[in-house]
C-alpha cells in the first residue's frame, strides 16, 4: 500500500496544530520582529497555519492589509476563525499552494515561517513568489532547513523498513526539502531576487516529558509517515518506538530543529 498526494497528506488537524505549535509560533514571532513595516503594506503570508502568526502581522499593519494562503482546508479555516476574533476588515485568506501562488505583481512584502521545507521544488516555489511580489517587494521568510530533524527522519526512516511496516510505505518519497543556505541563495538569485541573505539558525526544542514529545510528533512531525499507516494501532506502534528511543537521548525529548532564514528582493522595474 501506498499513498499518493491525496487530500490526507495535505490536510492538517488545525485545532491540534493551534494548540501546540508553540515552537513555530516562537521563531515565527522572532521572524515578524525582524521584518520592518510602515504599517501600511500589502502582504502576503504564505502558509499561514492556523492563523497566530497571521494575526500578529495584521496587527501591524494598521493601513494596510494582509493575505494568507494555505494548502490545507483545515488551516484556511482556521485562519478565518483566528483572525475574524481580532479584526474586521483587510484580512482574507486563501486556498492555495505556496508554489502556485494566484497573484501577480500584487504585494509589497511576502512572508512566511515553516512553510518553504514542505514544498519539495524550491525553484517553482522561488518563481512563484517573486511573480506575486509587487515590483521592489520583499520576501522576508524563514523554514526548516539543513540537518533539521535528521536524527528523527533517519529513526523513522530506520523503522519504516522494518518488516512490521515496509509493506506500507512502497513508493515513499520524502515530502519535504530542507535545503542549506548556499543552494537557497543560489535559486533566489536564479528566480531573479536581489539583495539575497539566506542563513542557517539551530534552533534545538526540548519537551518536558514523553506524553507532550508523543503528542508533537505525532501531530506536527510525523504526519507524512502516519498517513501511510492503515490503522491506529500501526500509528500507535510507529509513534511509541520513536518515543521510546527518545526517553534514551541526552537531553531526552528533543527535537534538533534547524531553521532557514532568508530574505531577498524583488528589483525594481
Amino acid at each position: 500500500m501506498s499513498v499518493s498526494n491525496s487530500s490526507a497528506e495535505r490536510e492538517w488537524d488545525a485545532v491540534a496544530y493551534h494548540r501546540l505549535s508553540e515552537p513555530q509560533f516562537a521563531w515565527g514571532m522572532k521572524v515578524l520582529e525582524r521584518l520592518e513595516l510602515q504599517g501600511d503594506e500589502r502582504v502576503l503570508d504564505v502558509g499561514c497555519g492556523s492563523g497566530r502568526l497571521t494575526a500578529e502581522l495584521r496587527e501591524r499593519l494598521p493601513q494596510g492589509l494582509v493575505v494568507a494562503t494555505d494548502l490545507s482546508l483545515n488551516m484556511v479555516a482556521a485562519t478565518r476563525v483566528t483572525l475574524a476574533q481580532r479584526f474586521s476588515d483587510r484580512c482574507y485568506v486563501v486556498n492555495a499552494a505556496a508554489q502556485s501562488q494566484p497573484f501577480r505583481d500584487a504585494f509589497d512584502v511576502i512572508f512566511s515561517t515553516a512553510t518553504f521545507h514542505w514544498v519539495t521544488d524550491h525553484t517553482e516555489l522561488f518563481r512563484s513568489i517573486f511573480a506575486a511580489l509587487a515590483p521592489g517587494g520583499r520576501l522576508h521568510a524563514q523554514c526548516g532547513g539543513g540537518r533539521n530533524l535528521a536524527q528523527l527522519h533517519s529513526r523513522a526512516n530506520a523503522l519504516k523498513e522494518n518488516s512490521e511496516f515496509a509493506r506500507f510505505f512502497r513508493g515513499w518519497r520524502d515530502p519535504w526539502e530542507f535545503a542549506d543556505d548556499i543552494a537557497t541563495a543560489a535559486r533566489l538569485g536564479a528566480a531573479g531576487f536581489t539583495d539575497i541573505d539566506a542563513s542557517l539558525e539551530h534552533a534545538p526544542t526540548v519537551f518536558p516529558n514523553a506524553a507532550t514529545y508523543r503528542e508533537f510528533i505525532t501531530k506536527v512531525v510525523l504526519r507524512p509517515y502516519l498517513v501511510h499507516l492503515p490503522d491506529d494501532a500501526q500509528r500507535n506502534c510507529f509513534v511509541s518506538d520513536l518515543t521510546e528511543q527518545a526517553a534514551a537521548d541526552t537531553p531526552p525529548y528533543a527535537l534538533d530543529y534547524w531553521r532557514l532564514n532568508m530574505v531577498a528582493n524583488r528589483p525594481q522595474e
